[in-house]
């Protein structure tokens, strides 16, 4: 298993170049109106008119102030949990912010390639990361034997944003152990038919933070929603660094509308739908000579490499589609791209928008 490790440097050359705080929605900011957006990765059509109801619901009661009580119970029931196992966040956003303040970690690993949130509240927050960086020849499979020994704090996504890759539960639980902090984050979790690899039920393995997010598969990233799932003293040294309030009535509303059990078996009925899509867009990238897609791929993305990518996404643009770059990633380089899984016909007419980008680079 291919993998190296590099400390966090800003003036390193190898490292500088990295735009931590690049996200996809960059891609469509300004003229995204006349794009297809496939460089987010909010599940296209949401959110559902019977969230948007329950969430316009909560309105008449904004003079109150928020009240998570019922959210956070319905979060913990969702994952058969205690609720003072639960910490509800304004995004998983949020929560590495308030993991990288409230935790004295003194040798904090982040494995990469994957968001890059993590690394950046932990760098805003004066600590000195180090970094795991997978290799694409080995898939981006995670070693757990590549992680320091000493490392007191390790953040890893699972499935990983961007590779796509679901990591083996039991090769994260080989990274737990008394006196570390281990992360998960699984913001994607809910996008995998089955969740096979969750660990967001373990209440049991010592130090264990797993992260969700409810901004993707229900169309929430404006609102603002996630959750932490940790031992109870974690979240409470969590919500001590949090703002009074720090969710907002209509953000709990939804949290607890898409934790119920029919909310449940409509995210698997989409991640099923996803998983046939996804498997659809890899044929037909499989089709161009010189586009190597990462497999086996289980997140509603998918990470591709090829010549020239730049300058593909870019023509990609002019054809009316935004890609999502990948030289942003610590890990990655100026050959990645990730794309959004999306319904068949747009995923035909990007295939063919596809080709036609290729071609003038190949000339």
């Amino acid at each position: 298993m291919r993998t190296r490790t590099d400390a966090h440097d800003p003036v390193h050359p190898d490292l500088a170049h990295h735009d931590l705080r690049h996200h996809g929605d960059a891609e469509v900011r300004d003229d995204g109106a006349d794009l297809t957006d496939l460089a987010v990765n909010v599940r296209p059509g949401t959110p559902p008119d019977w969230l948007r109801k329950r969430i316009a619901a909560s309105l008449t009661t904004l003079a109150a102030y928020p009240d998570g009580r019922a959210a956070r119970a319905a979060v913990a029931a969702r994952h058969g949990l205690p609720v003072e196992r639960v910490l509800l966040t304004a995004g998983v956003a949020e929560a590495f912010v308030l993991l990288a303040r409230a935790l004295a970690a003194r040798h904090p690993v982040v494995v990469h390639p994957q968001f890059t949130e993590p690394e950046a509240a932990l760098v805003g927050a004066g600590h000195t990361v180090r970094r795991v960086l997978l290799d694409a020849r080995d898939g981006f499979r995670l070693d757990p034997g590549a992680v320091p020994e000493e490392a007191d704090l390790v953040v890893v996504g699972n499935p990983t944003n961007p590779t796509s890759v679901l990591h083996p539960a039991e090769d994260l639980l080989r990274l737990a152990r008394p006196g570390r902090t281990l992360v998960v984050d699984e913001a994607f979790m809910d996008a995998v038919p089955g969740e096979p690899e969750a660990l967001a039920a373990y209440g049991d393995v010592p130090g264990l933070v797993v992260l969700r997010s409810l901004t993707k598969t229900w169309g929430l990233a404006g609102l603002r929603i996630g959750y932490v799932l940790a031992d109870p003293a974690t979240v409470a040294a969590l919500a001590a660094a949090q703002p009074l309030w720090p969710v907002s009535t209509p953000a709990l509303a939804a949290a607890e509308a898409c934790t119920t059990p029919a909310a449940i078996a409509e995210a698997e009925a989409a991640a099923r739908r996803t998983a046939v899509e996804r498997a659809h867009l890899l044929a037909g990238l499989a089709e161009f000579d010189g586009v190597r897609a990462v497999e086996p791929a289980a997140g509603p993305f998918v990470l591709v490499a090829m010549d020239s990518a730049d300058t593909v996404r870019e023509r990609l643009r002019a054809l009316g589609f935004a890609a999502r770059r990948g030289d942003t990633f610590p890990g990655l380089g100026p050959r990645w791209l990730r794309i959004a899984v999306r319904d068949r016909a747009t995923t035909d007419r990007f295939l063919q928008a596809l080709g036609r980008a290729l071609s003038p680079v190949r000339a």
